[in-house]
């Protein structure tokens, strides 16, 4: 049929779809994107907002423990340098230096500019924004609303938007960028409960759909996590950077069934939280790497101190950085010191008898904390430990940018938030993804507006929107051609969970690796010809059909950028190459799409830090 397509019962028409025109549109509507659409209608540009789910459910919500911004309030001594430093420190000096110096200088106004706009943090007693410490900061530094610091800025940047004249588009799926004359022209998508297609036409497009993280079997990422912004830009052209780079949380529940997986914000460590072995024994003591030798603590009573307050303590050693404290876990367990059921024991309860009011001042710092797993796990964080474990987190890699400007290789396509690379280089320090968001969510916004300005009227090539519907349509195509003994997508989107959990992990070696390339082709030829039964109404099977050509592109980057990094750097872990190698240390991996369809990998320099700079990491190392 030349003008339709036979769903079900149903003709779909090639030209059955809405149309809509923006200057600027946003895909994703977390942090990033709700700041990147809040500053391209400042600059003036007409903005539309599309997201996956509902507005407000957003993995912003899930960043607990605080926001980033050397703000010196509980230590006069902090400053963007210290800072930048200790960002560059934790991201093993291969970020990209810029991005971690305009996040510095910039996150202090940022969260004062939220503040104006009515976020409720947390005080001080004489009345200012009250910071606490976290993993891996130098000094505390992270502006917190008790611990549900990423609620309140969803709740900010939403109730701000309102007034803007943004226009959101709720649970629409895009499913491809489409291009004119080799810029980006717009985006063709389609609303999940109807399955209507939507076209947008869009004079510049920003990518703020987060990560990837629904590639892995244990994860703290919800279903939306499907590495849909990396799949898109890919398939538009753009590169994709550090991909070898996910970070495992070492604090994610492990027990019960029903919370499993669920993330412990880092602030309980930073409330004074530790980390036991089965045998009680706080094991982080065993290991603190050299570099933070001379401020961390090497026993108990010093870094108690340095919890409550006490500035010329040094921190305790459940804060170091998320790369490190989570293979120490994964230590402990495989050396059989673990817990029941395959974790180790993260105990806040031990300070009851240490602070004025006990179990009152624990559910009033970690309120959010102390509800959620009383109610779903039946477990009393005041009376007994959790049991945690890594579970896959965050993306350090994603849609490479222009640090200024957040544009993408592509013209008109710009990326901001986990979505896109660079800030945090080889490991993300916690708090810095909140900063992250809004640093850079209003410079993508911004300058993407400035490009829609600069542009005349774009046109949306009919051809590449019917080739988007028959490849939405395929699924159907595909299960009625060949009955029920079509595959469904849930098995292969299983299979591919595991084979990233067992060998792509928090440890990799080069056999692995190369075993996990082998099983994703395997897993593409099979996608290739998934059927999805039905019709477009209510279908999470067509859904998922569709989420997985974004999840398997984004999971080869990531094992073949890893097989190539034979060295053990950040969250990327090789048991093979166990140490740092000083040239690689100097090498970042771009991927993109190859002619042959397939995916190439390119070398390239990390640019060297200014000497200005550089001092700056020295002073403040």
């Amino acid at each position: 049929m030349r003008d339709g397509y036979l769903v079900g019962f149903e003709t779909v028409l090639m030209t059955d779809h809405e149309t809509h025109s923006y200057d600027v549109l946003v895909i994703g509507a977390g942090g990033a994107g709700l700041r990147a659409s809040i500053e391209a209608s400042a600059q003036g540009a007409s903005v539309g907002l599309v997201c996956k789910s509902l507005l407000g459910k957003a993995h912003t919500v899930m960043a607990e423990g605080g926001v980033a911004a050397a703000l010196a309030n509980v230590d006069e001594r902090d400053s963007w340098k210290v800072h930048f430093a200790d960002t560059m420190r934790g991201g093993q000096y291969v970020n990209d230096w810029r991005m971690a110096e305009l996040h510095a200088r910039e996150a202090p106004d940022r969260v004062h500019e939220l503040e104006a706009w009515g976020a409720v943090f947390d005080r001080t007693k004489d009345g200012r924004i009250l910071q606490r410490n976290f993993g891996g900061h130098k000094y505390p530094r992270l502006a917190h609303v008790g611990d549900r610091t990423g609620l309140e800025m969803i709740r900010t940047l939403q109730d701000h938007g309102i007034h803007q004249g943004i226009e959101v588009h709720m649970e629409c799926t895009i499913t491809r960028l489409l291009l004119d004359s080799g810029r980006v022209s717009g985006a063709f998508g389609y609303e999940r409960e109807h399955g209507r297609f939507r076209v947008f036409k869009a004079k510049a497009v920003v990518i703020a759909t987060g990560g990837f993280g629904r590639a892995f079997s244990i994860t703290s990422n919800s279903w939306e996590y499907t590495g849909d912004g990396a799949y898109l830009a890919l398939e538009a052209g753009a590169d994709l950077m550090d991909m070898e780079y996910v970070q495992f949380h070492p604090t994610g529940m492990v027990w019960p069934p029903s919370v499993r997986g669920i993330l412990v914000t880092e602030g309980v460590r930073g409330e004074g939280g530790v980390l036991r072995n089965s045998e009680g024994r706080r094991f982080m003591f065993d290991d603190i790497p050299e570099p933070y030798r001379a401020t961390t603590a090497d026993n108990e009573e010093e870094g108690w101190r340095y919890t409550q307050g006490d500035r010329e303590a040094r921190r305790p050693p459940e804060l170091l950085t998320r790369d490190h404290v989570a293979r120490c876990i994964r230590r402990e367990v495989r050396e059989g010191r673990g817990s029941p059921h395959g974790g180790v024991f993260l105990d806040i309860a031990w300070i009851k008898d240490r602070v004025p009011g006990g179990a009152e001042h624990i559910k009033r710092k970690l309120p959010s904390m102390y509800h959620q797993f009383k109610q779903l796990a039946g477990l009393d964080i005041t009376e007994e430990p959790m049991e945690v474990g890594p579970t896959t987190h965050y993306a350090m890699g994603g849609i490479r940018v222009d640090a200024d400007t957040q544009s993408s290789t592509v013209p008109g396509l710009y990326a901001a938030g986990e979505a896109a690379a660079g800030l945090h280089g080889a490991n993300r320090l916690g708090g810095n993804s909140l900063s992250d968001l809004l640093v850079f969510g209003k410079r993508a916004g911004e300058y993407a507006a400035r490009f829609a300005a600069d542009q005349v009227e774009t046109s949306v090539d009919q051809a590449q929107v019917e080739a988007a519907v028959t490849e939405a349509l395929e699924p159907f195509a595909r299960h009625q051609a060949d009955g029920a003994g079509r595959e469904g997508p849930y098995q292969i989107q299983f299979d591919l969970q595991e084979t990233m959990q067992d060998l792509v992990g928090i440890v990799r070696e080069e056999s692995q690796l190369e075993e996990s390339i082998e099983r994703i082709r395997a897993l593409q030829e099979r996608a290739a010809v998934v059927g999805a039964s039905g019709n477009r109404e209510y279908n999470p099977g067509w859904h998922t059909a569709l989420d997985l050509r974004g999840l398997l592109a984004v999971s080869e980057a990531v094992a073949r950028s890893a097989l190539l990094r034979r060295e053990s750097r950040g969250a990327q872990f090789r048991e093979d190459y166990p140490d740092k190698d000083p040239e690689l240390g100097k090498t970042r991996l771009f991927v993109r799409r190859a002619a042959d369809g397939g995916l190439e990998i390119e070398r390239a320099p990390v640019p060297e830090v200014p000497d200005n700079l550089q001092q700056v990491i020295e002073e403040n190392g």
